[in-house]
C-alpha cells in the first residue's frame, strides 16, 4: 500500500522509497543504489507541532503525543509504556560549581531518560517506535547487535508486542544486560570479540536468515524516535539549549536532534540551537582522537573520513565500548558546524560522578550517563562552555541498568562491633570530599 503520510528519500542519491513497506522488502537498502541512509519526509508538513508543544492538542502521555510525525499510520500499532515524556531537571548544584570555580553563569539542565518507563534508559523511546514499526509491517522476527542499552529497550517492547528478537553482544557485556534480554524470551549471542564482531555476525545472520536488523545509528525509526527530544525541549522550556552533551558510542542522539531541528526550522519556533559536546571514555575514544588530530592538522581535506579503529577496547563502560565508529564522518560534520567539541573523559572517575550526583540531587545514574555528566566538568576544565549558555545533558540511563555500579557507590560503611564507635555525624561533611576529584 503506498504510502500517504511519509516517505524516505535516499541521502546518497535522492530516490524516493514508499516508507518502511518497501525499506523492508528491499532488505532495508535503497533499490537503486544500495544506499542504507534515508531521511524521512512528511507529506503534510509539521504544522500541528506548534499546537502540540503548546499542550493545545492535549497533556502528552508518551512520546506517540507526536504521532503525526512519527512513521506508523495506525495508532493501532503503537506498543508503548509512556516513554518519551520524561522530566527536564534543573540542577543548580553544577551551576553552583562552574560559577565558584570557573567564574561561569551557567544554567545547567538534566533531560532524565532514567524517568524512562520501560527500562530506564534512552534507547526506551527508539524501541518503542521500532517495535510500533515491526508490528504495523507484520515483522515477526527481529535481529539487532548492541553493547547492552538498545538491547535490553528492544528486548521489551518487542515482547510485549509479540516479536521475537535475537541480540548480539561482544564479549564484555555485563551479565545484567544480557540477563535483561534473555529474561523476556529473547535469544542472546554472546559473541566471542567486540563490538565490532557482534555487528558483522549480526550482518551476516540477518542476510543468512532473511531476517530484519536494526540498521544502527541511522536508523529510521531510531532517529525519527529520538528527534522527538526537540518538541519535548520545546513544550517543557520553550526555546532548544545553546549546548547539548552526550556520552557517545554510535550517536544516534545527535543525529535525531539535528533531524528535528532541520524538519521544524521554517517554523521559527526558536532562535538558538545548540552546539554539541560529545564524551567518550578514556579507554574508548577513537572519535575523539580523530577529532584531535583533525584540529592538530587544520582540519585538512579528508579529516571527516580518518579516524583510527581500536580492536576489542577494554573499557570499564561496555555500553559505550564502540571502538570502530562508522558514525563519524556524520557527527564530526555536526560537531564541526555547531562549533562544539568531542571530548574525553577519565572513565576511572565515573564512579565519583554517579556519587556526586546522588549526593546532591537524589538521582542515581548509570556509568554511561556518569561520563555524559563527567563530560561537564571535562567542558568547565578545557573552557569548551561560555558564560551564559543554557546546557543539556542527556542522563542516558539510570543504576538499573548497571547494579554493580551501585555496589561501587558505597563510601559512607563503618563496620563497628559495639554501640561505642558509632558517633553522630552531619551528612554534608562529605560534600567536599565528592567534589574534590572536579576541582580545578
Amino acid at each position: 500500500m503506498e504510502s500517504t503520510k511519509y516517505q524516505f528519500i535516499c541521502r546518497t542519491c535522492g530516490h524516493k522509497i514508499d516508507g518502511f513497506g518497501q525499506w523492508f522488502a528491499e532488505g532495508q537498502k535503497c533499490p537503486a543504489c544500495n544506499g542504507k541512509w534515508v531521511e524521512t519526509k512528511y507529506t503534510h508538513g509539521y504544522l500541528k507541532l506548534p499546537d502540540l508543544i503548546n499542550n493545545r492538542a492535549g497533556h502528552p502521555d508518551s512520546m506517540f503525543h507526536y504521532f503525526d510525525y512519527l512513521p506508523l499510520h495506525d495508532r493501532n500499532n503503537i506498543v508503548s509504556e509512556g516513554e518519551g515524556v520524561i522530566p527536564v531537571d534543573h540542577w543548580k548544584f553544577l551551576e553552583d560549581f562552574a560559577l565558584e570555580n570557573y567564574n561561569l553563569d551557567l544554567t545547567v539542565l538534566a533531560y532524565r531518560n532514567d524517568e524512562n518507563p520501560a527500562t530506564g534508559t534512552f534507547k526506551d523511546v527508539a524501541a518503542a517506535v521500532v517495535a510500533s514499526v515491526l508490528k504495523e509491517n507484520g515483522i515477526q522476527e527481529y535481529c539487532v547487535a548492541s553493547t547492552g542499552n538498545i538491547a535490553n529497550a528492544f528486548a521489551h517492547y518487542l515482547a510485549l508486542a509479540g516479536i521475537s528478537l535475537s541480540v548480539f553482544i561482544p564479549d564484555d557485556a555485563l551479565k545484567a544486560n544480557e540477563a535483561g534480554v534473555g529474561c523476556y524470551g529473547q535469544r542472546v549471542f554472546r559473541v566471542m570479540g567486540d563490538y565490532s564482531l557482534a555487528k558483522k555476525l549480526c550482518a551476516e545472520f540477518s542476510s543468512r536468515y532473511n531476517i530484519p536488523m536494526s540498521g544502527g545509528n541511522i536508523d529510521p525509526a531510531r532517529v525519527e524516535a529520538k528527534k522527538t527530544q526537540v518538541f519535548e525541549w520545546l513544550r517543557q522550556l520553550g526555546y532548544l539549549p545553546d549546548v547539548y552533551i552526550q556520552a557517545l558510542a554510535g550517536g544516534t542522539g545527535p543525529i535525531a536532534i539535528q533531524k528535528g531541528i532541520e524538519d521544524i526550522r521554517h517554523l521559527k519556533l526558536f532562535e538558538k540551537e545548540p552546539r554539541y559536546i560529545l564524551v567518550q571514555p578514556s579507554k574508548c575514544n577513537p572519535m575523539t582522537m580523530a577529532w584531535e588530530q583533525a584540529k592538530k592538522e587544520g582540519f585538512t581535506e579528508g579529516w571527516k573520513q580518518r579516524f583510527p579503529i581500536l580492536d576489542s577496547p577494554r573499557t570499564c563502560i561496555p555500553t559505550l565500548a564502540n571502538g570502530n565508529p562508522q558514525t563519524y564522518p556524520i557527527l564530526s560534520h555536526l560537531v564541526h558546524n555547531t562549533g562544539g567539541e568531542f571530548l574525553t573523559f577519565d572513565e576511572d572517575l565515573h564512579v565519583a560522578v554517579a556519587r556526586l550526583v546522588a549526593f546532591e540531587s537524589s538521582v542515581r545514574i548509570g556509568p554511561a550517563a556518569a561520563i555524559a555528566v563527567g563530560g561537564f566538568f571535562e567542558a568547565l576544565r578545557s573552557g569548551t562552555l561560555k558564560s551564559g549558555e543554557k546546557v543539556m545533558i542527556n542522563i542516558g540511563e539510570g543504576i538499573q541498568r548497571a547494579p554493580e555500579l551501585l555496589e561501587k557507590m558505597i563510601y559512607t560503611t563503618e563496620n563497628v562491633y559495639t554501640v561505642d564507635e558509632c558517633l553522630p555525624f552531619r551528612r554534608i561533611d562529605y560534600r567536599r570530599k565528592l567534589y574534590q576529584p572536579f576541582l580545578p
